[in-house]
């Protein structure tokens, strides 16, 4: 009986050894685990920008002029002097003449019924498009001669354009993806990590605006401004593991 009682407690003993070793394992083993999904998760998250000063190289000035009148011959007559007006101010400006096309004309007819009479109105748009862009900035800047030769302007408008972006978008992309590395080296540092590697990234478009304002311009290296004188911009996102 004795006996009996004594190998009953060597197996009871076992099996809570056995248990509590169990216990202790798997603590263990879900310690670690945790442990390594917490570490799994540390990353950073970082930003790197690259910027570039640009002058464009394409440079597209449109002017408008109306004329209104009781008949189409003698305001379409108008019309035509004006036009030619602002041939010849392009002319001694230095553009080619191939540089220069009309982008448009309307004609509206409205009855006057106070008057009664027809009244006729005719606008038309000449542009010139050129890659002297400095020229255009110059002569932009003495287009009052037009006023002064009978044209009075209803709309004029110089539109810059950079069209290089392709020349440059790999060394923007390496350049923004440098200090993307070097901000989160920085962040690990100051908190005790290493950088691992790149779990996510994406590069931003590319914008393209006016140096000294915001870039507003968009992908396809053609963003327009009022200056020849932009900014060529992107941003990248990458996100990095750390150990």
């Amino acid at each position: 009986m004795i006996q009996k009682l004594a190998d009953n407690r060597v197996v009871l003993l076992g099996a809570v050894a056995i248990f509590s070793f169990g216990l202790v394992a798997s603590g263990y083993l879900l310690g670690d685990g945790l442990r390594r999904a917490k570490m799994a998760e540390r990353s950073v998250t970082v930003r790197g920008v690259s910027e570039r000063d640009v002058v464009a190289n394409l440079a597209t000035w449109n002017i408008s002029f109306a004329e209104e009148g009781n008949s189409l011959g003698a305001v379409d007559g108008a019309v035509e002097q004006r036009s030619r007006a602002v041939r010849d101010f392009f002319r001694r400006a230095g553009f080619r003449p191939e540089e220069v096309s009309d982008s448009g004309v309307s004609v509206r007819s409205d009855f006057n019924k106070d008057r009664k009479e027809d009244r006729v109105s005719v606008t038309r748009s000449i542009q010139l498009r050129t890659v002297d862009v400095m020229k255009v900035r110059s002569a932009f800047e003495r287009q009052a001669e037009l006023i002064s030769a009978g044209v009075p302007l209803s709309g004029s408008d110089v539109n810059y354009s950079f069209t290089g972006l392709s020349s440059i978008k790999p060394q923007m992309i390496a350049e923004a993806n440098l200090n993307a590395r070097t901000s989160a080296e920085q962040f690990a540092k100051d908190s005790g990590a290493a950088v691992g590697g790149i779990k996510t990234a994406s590069q931003g478009y590319f914008s393209v605006g006016p140096r000294d304002g915001a870039s507003d311009g968009e992908e396809g290296g053609s963003g327009g401004s009022g200056s020849p004188f932009q900014k060529v911009r992107v941003v990248t996102t990458i996100d990095y593991d750390l150990g």
